[in-house]
């Protein structure tokens, strides 16, 4: 076990653990919108899928814990690969690249602490239901979690619908930018096909920002309405 520790604590290894971690969280991030998405379907069958999701019981917090946890090795690694690739390059070549290579590791590192305090404020507001306790209470008329009108109450505030579209937007921009650098990291990179690994990232960026954004979106404009009786 001693050389897969020292394996990974290299600068090498930190960079492997960003990006197994990355499409680790990519991945959820789409099953996570395709739940989300059936908020269109309306208050049943959001709540039908929330219920599923509940029934999971303690199954369901221990994937919740470790998509946190994935979450927390994936910026605190990639902190700690940004500060190795700093430290390693010469004064000159720093000055040279600091731009290009430098700057981009550190906004990188900004954005995915930014997302993830995001992430924290989402679980603590429609999973924890910490900060609106009074919504995580609802239930609908089959007795269930009212998981709809819980989220349509949420995003009827501007401060929480905002906040999240700009949330989104910054995972947009990592994700734009992250997804062809762990390609390269894992090995997947070829001269024929770099141009479409370099879109790859921009494309299931603006497909994923396009649907969460979607969801604040039509609350708001009320295409996805509170339930009559609702409070």
């Amino acid at each position: 076990m001693n050389w897969l520790t020292r394996s990974l604590s290299s600068s090498i290894g930190n960079k492997l653990l960003v990006a197994i971690t990355g499409i680790g969280l990519v991945g959820f991030l789409v099953g996570h919108l395709a739940g989300n998405l059936q908020v269109y379907l309306g208050q049943d069958a959001f709540n039908a899928y929330a219920t599923g999701l509940r029934e999971l019981g303690p199954l369901l917090n221990i994937l919740r814990a470790g998509i946190v946890l994935v979450a927390i090795v994936h910026v605190v690694t990639a902190i700690k690969a940004a500060r190795s690739s700093k430290n390693a390059r010469p004064v000159a070549y720093a000055k040279h690249t600091r731009v290009v290579s430098s700057g981009n590791s550190h906004s990188m590192v900004r954005t995915g602490l930014l997302i993830l305090a995001f992430v924290l404020f989402h679980l603590a507001h429609f999973t924890w239901g910490l900060t609106h306790p009074e919504h995580y209470k609802l239930v609908d008329g089959e007795g269930r979690h009212d998981a709809y009108s819980m989220l349509v109450l949420g995003f009827q505030s501007w401060p929480v619908a905002v906040s999240y579209v700009v949330a989104m937007f910054l995972l947009g921009m990592h994700i734009s930018h992250g997804i062809p650098s762990l390609l390269q990291t894992l090995g997947i990179s070829h001269p024929k096909y770099r141009p479409l690994l370099e879109k790859s990232g921009p494309v299931i960026a603006v497909l994923l920002v396009a649907g969460f954004v979607s969801i604040p979106v039509s609350v708001l404009l009320g295409i996805v309405p509170l339930p009559e009786g609702v409070l």
